[in-house]
């Protein structure tokens, strides 16, 4: 009697153990974000906010995947567009609509051995033709589709800083400042909250503004899964691998990093990007 007693306990105790170990293997991917098409550029929020149109081919994106197995380099270079409103005298009422156009993206891998060694970075165009499958971006996609998707968008919606906000208390030909910009990042018809360290160098002429470079401080991370990038065959046809299942190969984010200049009263150089 006390075996046919402690059976049924025993197998509820490894029931239990199973479960967790199961939990413990991998948490659950982050649910999808709310789908868009498109962000609208926010409001100047002052009167006095001057417009600085991105120079497109001096323009420069990089992303960083690191995963055990492999990693990856990507870069866009010459296809950010855009206006940013800015307030001399208060940056943090400074606002702005970047827009990357992703179809020239590059990627390059990395292999790592079994010795924890990294190899030769090469350029593997069957990757590139993944990504591009991922991003549904790829020939097969239809056209409609294709151009919303290859749109990547950051709205700056507010600024903040712990340095000096009126660029006129600053002194010489270039006035540097760190900021933190908030707003909403638009990729793959997800749209993400997202605030990114950035720091502009304004170059004057006189007593005016007449460009600014802006640049990341420091990379931010962009997840894979909550805007629905995920492995797929074609158009319409997700892999039967998963980003979990590759994860020793493929990490489940990107640290992207962004370059940029823009120019005081001009038209955006290039054109802007779609």
């Amino acid at each position: 009697m006390t075996t046919m007693r402690t059976r049924p306990l025993l197998l509820l105790v490894l029931a239990a153990v199973g479960s967790g170990a199961a939990a413990c293997q991998g948490e659950p991917p982050p649910p999808l974000a709310p789908a868009a098409t498109e962000l609208k550029a926010p409001e100047p929020k002052a009167p006095a906010a001057a417009a600085f149109a991105i120079d497109r081919p001096g323009s420069k994106l990089e992303l960083a995947m690191d995963a055990p197995r492999e990693k990856i380099r990507g870069r866009i270079e010459g296809a950010a567009g855009g206006t940013l409103q800015v307030d001399p005298a208060d940056i943090t009422r400074t606002t702005g609509l970047i827009t990357v156009d992703l179809a020239t993206l590059e990627l390059f891998q990395t292999a790592v051995g079994d010795d924890g060694k990294p190899g030769e970075e090469k350029k593997s165009d069957l990757q590139n033709e993944h990504a591009r499958t991922w991003l549904e971006i790829s020939k097969d996609t239809p056209d409609d589709v294709r151009a919303k998707n290859e749109k990547a968008q950051f709205a700056i919606r507010s600024i903040s800083t712990a340095g000096e906000k009126d660029l006129s208390k600053l002194s010489g030909a270039e006035r540097t400042v760190t900021v933190t910009a908030s707003g909403d990042l638009l990729l793959h018809q997800r749209q993400t909250p997202r605030t990114v360290e950035l720091i502009a160098t304004f170059r004057y002429e006189g007593d005016r503004p007449a460009a600014v470079t802006v640049k990341t401080a420091k990379p931010f991370s962009v997840g894979l899964a909550e805007h629905d990038v995920r492995p797929r065959e074609a158009f319409g046809k997700l892999a039967q691998k998963t980003l979990e299942v590759l994860s020793p190969k493929v990490a489940k984010e990107a640290m992207v990093s962004l370059e940029l200049t823009a120019t005081a009263g001009a038209a955006p150089a290039g054109g802007a990007a779609r």
